[in-house]
């Protein structure tokens, strides 16, 4: 009898798409706050997300908590996501106040790539390839949180304009987060008290 063994996706390529949506959710909320913020690019990470901006003035680790409250209003609208091929004088278009998009297209062009457009409902448009939930309802608004921020040069390369890295966590459930979290703090403590030692404090 022969048997077919289903390949198993890992947990974390389950949550790619919730992932990736919080992203979006991210700069949308974002942009609502600072209308005149630039965009740079929003991908998944293992347990989380992040999005880089050029906001207008300096933010803090105290700006996330609105953010985040914004993010789980949106989240909790059952808004779509859409997605549509366009063309470069299309994308551009959509984008002409945004210069790290344009850069991105740009590249996209030169290497023919194929220009994508996904929106979320009728709050947000990103340049994208996909990899998203169908709608916000998939997304339990009590998994995720905004953690930090960063510093973090457009294309890695400090020639270019420094943006602010937001990073968050998301997970399938509350549980699932608040286990991470008191794990990220035990760790933190874990490194304190060998910190400790090894100075002899």
């Amino acid at each position: 009898m022969k048997i077919i063994m289903k390949k198993q996706r890992s947990a974390g390529a389950e949550m790619d798409p919730i992932r990736h949506s919080l992203a979006h959710l991210l700069a949308a909320a974002v942009l609502e706050k600072y209308p005149k913020a630039k965009l740079g690019i929003g991908p998944t990470i293992e347990n989380g997300f992040y999005y880089d901006f050029l906001f207008p003035r300096p933010v803090t680790t105290e700006d996330l908590a609105g953010l985040e409250k914004r993010m789980r209003e949106l989240a909790r609208q059952d808004l779509p996501f859409r997605g549509k091929k366009v063309t470069p004088a299309e994308a551009r278009k959509a984008f002409k106040d945004q210069p790290f998009k344009l850069d991105l297209i740009k590249e996209f062009v030169k290497e023919k790539k194929g220009l994508s457009i996904y929106r979320t409902g009728d709050v947000f448009q990103d340049l994208c390839r996909g990899g998203h939930v169908k709608s916000t309802r998939e997304i339990n608004p009590d998994a995720f949180k905004l953690t930090h921020l960063a510093g973090a040069y457009w294309r890695g390369d400090e020639k270019n304009p420094q943006l602010t890295r937001v990073y968050g966590l998301a997970f399938a459930t509350k549980d699932e987060l608040q286990k991470h979290l008191h794990m990220l703090e035990e760790a933190k403590r874990r490194d304190h008290r060998k910190l400790g030692a090894d100075l002899d404090i």
